[in-house]
């Protein structure tokens, strides 16, 4: 039995799939132990004649040609039935695969006997997801946030699949991912994540045809939506892991389009959008879903519940206007990782920390957020802790991925005047560049260092940046690995930290003395795996 198939759905994909093809035809894991099983779903273009000449040139290329079916759906079932393999890596014809991800996937899975294995994500589509933000050999949906990933670009034990009849839906229906993740999830009973290797990449078409830019029709959309829902509900009991599933659904597919930008954007939908919404709740999510939210999340359920769009439009307008404010203290090296002092909390427009109140006993909602609101102007805040954290992100400059280290933030209340109590999150930033990358090192080019922290249910990006004229950067260069190379951190132009891996924008002997960066501090560690490719861009 061959160890991985990868599926791949093709319509209409013209010269993306001379593109990726090579991604998928060259991994590492060898040319006998994996396939790769395109189906053709009646392509009108030269897509089919593009297809038999790889399979032709590629002995572990196989090729299926089918009438169109409308949608990706079918194309992957078929390629699920067709597949050898032990497992089934599902890829999309504009996407691409990391040339070790088949091989590190295929090793996670099967070391631990794993239904479902995620590989990170990385991309011009991509976003930053703490999911993959370091390798779990063994999890489930109730014990890890494995919910908020639901693309299915993921890799599937095929027996699992078929002995649980998990297929996705045919014909031309939207959220088919959803609902195919949504059965798989509830099921498995082994998930791994692979969180320290770019495994997918999720590539934005220049001729914008991705799948997912499709054109949102409410009743069509919201259809399906609902089916995501009974899925959840069909496969798991009412309760804890139920409402989690549940919640991601609610916040994510059903908030945003009652929320800001959108429904401050004048958008013709707008009142359309909110009513099918409206009843979608009430008819198909529990009341617990919606007091396991934090404070604001909590307040938007309940206005759109009672049928408040304008209250909704007022609290979006309110909300949008809330900013992040970051303070970083000097970085230094310390035990092998550059260290800084971090502290992070929200401020309204005109610079006033968003805060909590003591009211009777109980803290209440900051009334800049509530005034005019009925019925919310002594909105309990519950436990401020509920979805609150903080994390530090590093970007990789021209290879759009991003890394979660791992640091020390925590979430507090600090005293202020009147009874206020502001939300902070403050901790240690520690970026050990042997660790950074989800528990390897970092590849060579330029990371920029940021950080993102929600509390009370909002949440805010943030660059971590320094006064570069009043404070310079505390930080000396270190080397590491074997062959060394050098960890340079400093300021950007726009004051930006930033981490430069292996001098591919500062030689060494080019950085000022005065910047305390010419001192090297040696960690005896061996820099794993090769490095990456010399980026093409960069910026200062």
């Amino acid at each position: 039995m061959l160890k991985v198939s990868v599926v791949v759905p093709v319509y209409n994909a013209g010269s993306y799939i001379d593109k990726c093809a090579p991604s998928l035809l060259g991994q590492s894991i060898g040319r006998d132990a994996y396939e790769v099983v395109y189906v053709d779903d009646g392509s009108t273009d030269d897509s089919a004649e593009r297809l038999d000449r790889l399979a032709t040139l590629h002995p572990h290329v196989r090729v299926h040609h089918q009438e169109n079916s409308g949608w990706p759906g079918k194309p992957r079932n078929v390629g699920v039935r067709l597949s050898r393999g032990e497992y089934v890596q599902f890829v999309d014809q504009d996407d691409e695969l990391g040339h070790e991800a088949l091989e590190r996937l295929y090793d996670l899975g099967r070391r631990n006997g794993s239904d479902i294995v995620l590989g990170k994500p990385a991309g011009t589509m991509a976003r930053p997801s703490n999911v993959f933000a370091r390798t779990v050999a063994r999890c489930t949906v109730g014990d890890h946030p494995l919910f908020e990933s639901l693309t299915p670009h993921k890799m599937f034990r095929r027996a699992f699949l078929l002995d649980n009849g998990i297929r996705f839906p045919e014909g031309r229906c939207r959220l088919e991912d959803q609902m195919f993740m949504a059965h798989a999830y509830a099921v498995a009973r082994c998930v791994s994540v692979l969180g320290d290797y770019p495994c997918y990449y999720w590539m934005r078409r220049e001729d914008g045809g991705n799948t997912s830019s499709r054109r949102l029709v409410v009743d069509e959309y919201f259809g399906w939506l609902r089916k995501v829902v009974q899925t959840v509900k069909a496969h798991t009991p009412p309760g804890t892991v139920q409402d989690a599933m549940l919640r991601r659904t609610y916040r994510v597919e059903i908030l945003r389009h009652v929320s800001e930008p959108y429904v401050l954007s004048g958008h013709g939908q707008v009142q359309e959008r909110f009513e099918t919404v409206r009843r979608l709740v009430l008819e198909e999510f529990p009341p617990s879903v919606r007091e396991g939210f934090p404070a604001v999340t909590r307040l938007r359920a309940r206005l759109l519940e009672e049928g408040r769009l304008d209250a909704l439009s007022l609290l979006a307008r309110r909300v949008s206007q809330v900013r992040p404010l970051a303070e970083l203290g000097r970085p230094r090296w310390h035990d092998g990782a550059l260290t800084a002092p971090v502290r992070m909390h929200l401020t309204h427009q005109d610079g006033r920390a968003v805060s909590l109140l003591e009211r009777g006993g109980r803290l209440v909602l900051d009334p800049a957020l509530t005034e005019g609101i009925a019925g919310a102007e002594e909105w309990a805040a519950g436990d401020h802790l509920t979805a609150a954290y903080g994390e530090i992100r590093l970007s990789h400059r021209g290879q759009n991925v991003g890394w979660f280290p791992a640091s020390d933030l925590t979430v507090r209340l600090e005293n202020g005047r009147g009874g206020r109590r502001r939300p902070v999150v403050a901790g240690t930033m520690r970026i050990d560049p042997l660790t950074a990358a989800g528990g390897g090192p970092l590849d060579r080019g330029v990371h920029d260092v940021s950080a993102y922290f929600q509390v009370l249910g909002v949440g805010r990006s943030v660059a971590l940046r320094g006064d570069v004229a009043s404070r310079p950067l505390g930080g000396r260069a270190v080397r590491l690995g074997a062959p060394s190379h050098t960890v340079i951190p400093y300021w950007t132009a726009g004051c930006q930290l930033a981490l430069d891996v292996g001098e591919f924008y500062h030689r060494l002997d080019a950085v000022p003395r005065r910047a305390g960066l010419r001192e090297l501090i040696r960690v005896p560690a061996h820099m794993r795996g090769p490095l990456a490719k010399a980026l093409h861009r960069v910026r200062r």
